[in-house]
């Protein structure tokens, strides 16, 4: 069964006025889609997830991060979360799964002000990305040609690979990958690799 995958960042020290450039650091490191590039909503959620939200805009086409951000950046509290959409291409199979399609899938970055949900942002990071279902980078029900396994292969370097440039580019002091399961996430993805040699 495939469970959400998500990248948690801290950063030491954040003061409240750091918090939207060190997402913009993070949103920085990420490869956008090239249909639909850039960033296609922002919304504000103030106190809690329960709470209507503040500002909610949709963009078609995408707008940069940069003006993502100085949209957000008009409404900095610290009991606010702040979520943006974007986009990345990652290779999907057919149902048969005998074709293989770039296409893209949505990622959402979320950053937590210190007193959003009475300090989230302990556990779910100062900013959190969430990737979607784990299937893109496991394919647990595909059988593994040599096409398939390049194609997971492939979308599992895309992961590792921002993870490692939010981790040297950002300023982040601890970052955590992670799935909803209780498997380690690392371990599935290892495992499933290995049986793809």
């Amino acid at each position: 069964m495939a469970d959400p995958v998500y990248l948690s960042l801290w950063f030491p020290n954040l003061e409240l006025e750091e918090l939207l450039p060190r997402t913009l650091a993070v949103m920085q490191q990420f490869p956008f889609s090239a249909q639909p590039p850039g960033v296609t909503y922002v919304s504000l959620h103030p106190i809690t997830w329960n709470e209507a939200t503040v500002l909610e805009q949709r963009f078609s086409p995408g707008i940069s991060p940069e003006q993502a951000i100085a949209i957000a950046s008009h409404l900095l509290h610290e009991d606010y979360a702040y979520l943006f959409e974007a986009s990345w291409d990652l290779w999907i199979p057919s149902e048969d799964g005998k074709q293989w399609m770039l296409r893209p899938s949505p990622v959402k970055f979320i950053a937590y002000g210190p007193e959003f949900e009475e300090g989230a942002y302990g556990q779910e990071g100062h900013v959190e990305i969430d990737f979607g279902l784990d299937s893109p980078f496991l394919q647990e029900e595909v059988q593994l040609t040599p096409d398939a396994e390049r194609k997971i292969r492939s979308n599992v370097h895309k992961l590792t690979d921002f993870t490692a440039k939010v981790e040297n580019n950002t300023g982040a002091s601890a970052r955590h990958l992670w799935s909803d399961s209780e498997e380690n996430l690392a371990q599935k993805l290892i495992s499933r690799l290995q049986k793809a040699q």
